[in-house]
């Protein structure tokens, strides 16, 4: 049951569809959604503006940085991200694009006095995420790359390190008055994390860890939340570089008793994939990956490279399908041409910017599952197809098409009529372009899902 798939406005309600006779009978796939078959909550979708890259957004002329802020939270227009993940900075300066510390001076000892100093921008991260509070963004999540220099072995925020044990106590005040500083400004910090990728020594802000040492800081850091009037702020561990080494450090954080002060599981992609659920007690977040190294591209598919947005859409899909992930995060959400890679989803410089597919790709999931829809089981079809159960009792139905041909779908949730539906659709012509579908007398939904493209149809529940 199948019209043309002819672009109009989608949301359509189910008596003016049911006719029989207005509804051509075509072979299609079925897709079931079975709401008895529940996994994991969601969180979210987002991004990260560290390093300075937030001031690209605030330096950019008008109207085009308020399109652009339309572009990434917007959940009419836009992207609708809800999650935005801030760099906490620990250099003392900010050149080149180091994030600056708002502890630039050691205060002589662990025991002493720190001197902090809040300049009020956060290299644009602070202008950032209150303009994202306006759009309804409120899950924000502090990373700290590593403590200031002068709390480490090493003596400097860079090139690895470890935290001086004496300092532990103040290196939790450190993020702490940090995270006021955001509160203060009307930004509800929920996330706090204390190191990105332990596991790996760099020339810019880092600090190495294993599983002992990030849980010792844990039974620190989490009293001291508590103390501050800040329960609500969760711990995030550890950033680790790939699955791998984060399920290698986040058990020596359950060995050494630290796992129930543990908010979420957190982990990078760059060397080893989603494949499996990091915690069988905590949401898992991938937290950050990008394509590092290939030329900048704005094509969905193309030649399946890293770059491109349906590679991106599958990427979210087998996180979501194998690790049972609850947020999935892309790295910078913008980026100077210059390196010009993918590892950003928008291109901005001075004046102008460019937003490529992989963008689209996050907006499928991020604009249909909204934060605390509850993963649904699903059969049939040969498709990557996902399906979640939102807080308002709508049920989203992502389908990523692959193959080369298109293909008309059928989708059915079990138990629910819906009193109206609507899809979108991504692919290389289209950037989350409504699409026509029709709604059976019995409450399934049908549409056309073209080649190597993704539709998400949102089936709303009718009122109680």
């Amino acid at each position: 049951m199948h019209i043309s798939s002819t672009l109009v406005a989608a949301t359509l309600p189910l008596m003016a569809l049911a006719s029989p006779s207005l509804i051509p009978r075509q072979a299609s796939t079925k897709i079931t959604v079975d709401p008895s078959k529940k996994y994991q909550t969601m969180d979210g979708f987002g991004f990260s503006a560290a390093f300075q890259r937030a001031n690209l957004i605030v330096n950019l002329p008008e109207p085009k940085r308020t399109a652009l802020l339309d572009i990434l939270f917007s959940n009419t227009t836009g992207a609708g991200f809800t999650i935005l993940r801030n760099g906490l900075g620990s250099t003392p300066n900010s050149n080149s694009d180091y994030m600056n510390t708002i502890e630039p001076t050691n205060p002589g000892s662990a025991t002493a006095t720190p001197k902090y100093v809040w300049d009020g921008k956060d290299s644009g991260q602070f202008w950032l995420s209150q303009q994202a509070v306006k759009y309804g963004v409120n899950t924000f999540y502090s990373n700290a790359w590593s403590a200031p220099g002068f709390m480490k072995t090493n003596n400097n925020d860079m090139n690895g390190g470890s935290l001086r044990d004496e300092w532990k106590q103040a290196y939790a005040n450190y993020l702490i008055q940090y995270i006021q500083y955001y509160i203060d400004g009307g930004v509800p910090i929920t996330h706090l994390g204390f190191l990105n990728e332990p596991d790996l020594s760099t020339s810019y802000a880092s600090m190495l860890s294993n599983g002992q040492q990030a849980a010792a800081f844990i039974k620190v850091l989490r009293p001291s939340l508590d103390a501050a009037n800040m329960s609500q702020v969760g711990i995030v561990c550890c950033e680790s570089t790939g699955w791998g080494q984060a399920g290698n450090i986040y058990g020596g954080i359950k060995s050494s008793g630290a796992d129930g002060q543990l908010a979420v599981v957190s982990s990078h992609e760059y060397t080893g994939r989603a494949g499996n659920s990091l915690s069988n007690t905590h949401p898992s977040w991938q937290t950050e990956y990008a394509d590092l190294n290939g030329g900048w591209t704005t094509s969905w598919a193309g030649n399946g490279g890293a770059g491109d947005g349906m590679t991106w859409a599958s990427n979210i899909y087998n996180a979501i399908t194998r690790a049972n992930v609850s947020a999935y995060l892309a790295w910078e959400g913008v980026q100077a041409p210059n390196p010009n890679t993918n590892e950003k989803l928008i291109k901005c410089d001075a004046s102008n910017y460019e937003v490529s597919k992989r963008l689209w790709a996050f907006a499928q999931y991020s604009r249909t599952v909204r934060p605390g829809a509850v993963r649904l089981g699903t059969s049939g079809g040969n498709f990557q197809t996902t399906a979640f159960q939102n807080v308002d009792g709508s049920v989203a139905v992502n389908i990523i098409n692959t193959g080369g041909s298109a293909a008309t779908v059928s989708v059915g949730v079990t138990g629910l009529v819906p009193a109206s539906a609507v899809s979108w659709l991504t692919d290389n012509s289209h950037d989350f372009t409504s699409t026509t579908l029709t709604v059976a007398t019995d409450g399934s939904v049908s549409g056309s899902v073209p080649a190597r493209a993704m539709v998400s149809f949102v089936l709303a529940a009718a009122a109680a």
